[in-house]
């Protein structure tokens, strides 16, 4: 039976990316996000994938346990979930980033990771087996201005739910890896304080560079854990 996976932030970017690969190596998938416009535009470009689109927000716990509910009904299991939903805003230092803004980037990039993998923990213990891949950034490896105070802060704040994970969960079978990729050429950049040059978006990642290691995790023997991979450009982007 083919194994069912849950991807956040699904409609554009890493998380298009990596639905794309997970479907062309025979996943069912859920697609999840707030719009189920750009949703349906990665499952067109999913093949023959069994795909389930749901609109979530996954700031609201009871949101993202339709999510799991749902999958379950339509799938009989959940045995991957990738947390890659996340934002920025365009002010994002200490000196400039509004309150409303620190608390809508920790709740979508942080808590939304931890509301999704709370809304799927029971049947991954039941089955006694799961991978949760969450999608950091390299700005979660070392805080600076170009990430910003509070995105920086989820990043980090989603390493140590990665490891906390791992520590709680692995004699349940559950697996969990953190994916800190660094400049990866999706539309988070468009919101850069400074635009980003076509000449830095070329040297950046691409979307299915980070698709090929979540999947490599997600296929790895479940004897192993991967608990952190970092990826970055062969060339800087700045």
């Amino acid at each position: 039976m083919s194994k069912t996976a849950i991807i956040t932030g699904a409609g554009t970017g890493i998380g298009r990316g990596i639905a794309v690969s997970f479907a062309k190596a025979g996943y069912n998938l859920t697609l999840a996000g707030r719009r189920t416009e750009p949703l349906e535009e990665t499952a067109k470009q999913c093949g023959d994938a069994q795909i389930l689109i749901i609109a979530t927000d996954v700031t609201d716990r009871t949101s993202v346990q339709t999510l799991a509910q749902k999958t379950l009904e339509t799938f009989g299991g959940i045995d991957i979930l990738v947390n890659n939903a996340g934002i920025n805003t365009k002010a994002r230092n200490l000196d400039d980033i509004s309150d409303e803004d620190w608390d809508r980037v920790i709740n979508i990039n942080l808590t939304g990771a931890f509301n999704a993998f709370r809304a799927v923990r029971s049947q991954m213990k039941k089955q006694n087996d799961g991978v949760v891949i969450n999608i950091a950034s390299m700005a979660g490896k070392k805080a600076g201005t170009v990430g910003g105070a509070a995105y920086s802060a989820s990043k980090f704040g989603m390493s140590s739910l990665t490891q906390s994970i791992n520590a709680e969960f692995r004699e349940n079978g559950i697996r969990a890896c953190c994916i800190y990729p660094g400049e990866v050429d999706t539309p988070i950049l468009d919101n850069r304080p400074t635009p980003v040059s076509a000449e830095k978006r070329a040297a950046a990642l691409q979307p299915e560079d980070i698709a090929a290691a979540a999947l490599m995790v997600a296929q790895l023997h479940n004897r192993a854990i991967i608990e952190e991979m970092t990826i970055f450009p062969r060339r800087p982007v700045s």
